[in-house]
């Protein structure tokens, strides 16, 4: 079905709406038009929690696309201390950890009321972002509050879940949310609330089972045969395909608060300045792009506005480097327009070019069962689609032919090899779109070996950490538990980070 958008922004939590108008009657100290818990639907509620699943996706990742490569400051800017020497404490994005916790929070509330009400088409659409958002969580944190979360009478001080135990929960509820989807009844109602796949039962499946595999996936060091859950995946219709990403659109609107998150974010303002002054392309990508004369360059990437050599317009900066007026701002390279195409663009949550490349990695490992060069091609060749590259299907058959590092023949003979080389384009092709991805990849294979590290001279021997460290609020008010987890460093492995 055809993604239907609203043309009302719901902006504002939805637990806390206010409603105007109210209606004369005999009870004059009762308000009818006052939220109460009974008026707080799922319909209410989902088209703003699926938008703030949308932005916890993909903001406030910046600081993930310095460490990796992808992003660095501008040399207007002094670097972030912290960040860039790799010394982060309890404090280091300390707001992450309650913005996700609120998003899940709605989401919750979402599938308790569904459920209560046997709304089972809002219950498996919750369930499946709650499980993407948890891994979300998993993967930055490790252990986290999960079977006690949002029971806040009943468990004020939540323990927290092993992070092994929480991966193999969410499959369980992913199989559940499936199952829910096969008999739930869509009518238009869900239809129009359903702001990522209006009401596709069938595209919200493949979600779940692409969420399935990048669980598998991160496990690829510590799980070589997870036969099972691979078979239930192809059982029920595989993963997102070409085109199919998962993405969120309310109806944006070019005015202050209602553009499309990444867009406000890194694209322009409603009035037309630049959102975005900070981050700029990274030296590193941009020459990893020029060497391969890639051309989604130009589209990851902006032109600097006055580049001191023209001739060369795509400049990127080094990590953790002190301002320099020759890479100002205008001087370096800003978001391109593929992914800052319109303030009403569609918000991502799940790319179709991550999905198919989690199944060419699936392929080449053996896996899945399919031809490991045939699903590489479709992978790459779903980037170049995905940001627009003029004639992508020859444009990125080029790229691969005239390129080692893209070149199949160049993928070694071992299952293990060509996993590696799917996994280095699959960094490129997510340059801007998913740092926390790229991330956790370089976590689990080394992949790019060579990502420079920052050049802050208070970086010493310190490298890019692997985790991230529990907010100092939980040290706080959930000290007990947080506590529990031992001394947390930056350089702490998760279990999958062999």
């Amino acid at each position: 079905m055809k993604k239907k958008t609203f043309k009302i922004i719901f902006f504002a939590s939805a637990l806390t709406v206010s409603l105007a108008a109210c209606k004369r009657e005999l009870d004059i100290n009762r308000n009818p038009n006052t939220v109460t818990e009974s008026n707080i639907t799922p319909a209410l509620i989902l088209p703003n929690a699926l938008h703030n699943v949308g932005a916890q996706t993909t903001l406030a990742y910046g600081w993930l696309s310095n460490w990796i490569g992808h992003w660095s400051p501008s040399g207007s800017y002094n670097p972030n201390t912290e960040e860039s020497t790799y010394n982060i404490t309890s404090s280091f994005q300390e707001t992450k950890w309650a913005n996700v916790y609120n998003a899940l929070f709605d989401l919750d509330v979402i599938e308790q009321k569904s459920a209560a009400n046997k709304e089972t088409f809002y219950q498996g659409v919750v369930m499946i972002m709650k499980a993407h958002l948890f891994q979300n969580l998993v993967d930055l944190y490790g252990n986290v509050p999960y079977k006690q979360a949002f029971r806040s009478l009943e468990f004020p001080s939540p323990v927290y879940d092993k992070a092994e135990d929480i991966y193999a929960d969410l499959h369980l509820k992913l199989d559940t949310a499936i199952n829910l989807l096969a008999t739930a009844a869509v009518g238009d109602a869900e239809e129009r609330v359903d702001i990522v796949f209006g009401g596709d039962k069938t595209l919200w499946t493949k979600l779940a089972n692409t969420i399935k595999l990048r669980l598998l996936i991160r496990l690829s060091e510590v799980n070589a045969n997870p036969t099972a859950e691979l078979a239930k995946i192809v059982a029920k219709g595989g993963v997102l395909k070409s085109g199919q990403t998962a993405s969120a659109n309310p109806g944006y609107l070019n005015d202050e608060d209602k553009q499309s998150p990444f867009y406000a974010t890194y694209g322009l303002t409603p009035s037309g300045n630049q959102a975005n002054e900070y981050f700029r392309a990274n030296n590193y990508i941009v020459n990893v792009l020029k060497a391969n004369n890639d051309p989604r360059l130009g589209l990851f990437f902006k032109p600097a506005a006055t580049p001191s050599n023209p001739a060369n317009p795509f400049v990127g900066t080094v990590y953790g480097s002190d301002p320099d007026v020759v890479f100002n701002g205008d001087r370096t390279s800003n978001i391109g327009l593929g992914l800052v195409r319109s303030f009403d663009q569609d918000q991502w949550i799940v790319t179709s070019v991550e999905s198919l490349f989690l199944e060419a990695e699936a392929i080449a490992r053996g896996w899945l069962a399919g031809n490991a060069l045939t699903a590489y091609d479709a992978a790459v060749t779903e980037s170049f689609i995905w940001l627009g590259v003029p004639k992508a299907d020859s444009a990125a058959n080029a790229y691969q032919i005239n390129n080692a590092s893209a070149n199949w023949a160049n993928a070694g003979a071992t299952a293990d090899s060509k996993a590696k080389f799917v996994v280095a384009q699959k960094y490129i092709a997510l340059t801007g779109i998913n740092s926390l991805e790229a991330w956790n990849d370089f976590r689990r294979l080394g992949i790019p070996a060579n990502i420079p590290l920052s050049v802050n001279p208070g970086r010493g021997t310190r490298t890019i950490p692997v985790r991230l460290i529990y907010p100092a609020a939980e040290y706080a008010v959930n000290a007990t538990n947080v506590q529990a987890q031992g001394t947390i460093t930056g350089q702490s492995k998760l279990f999958w980070d062999k």
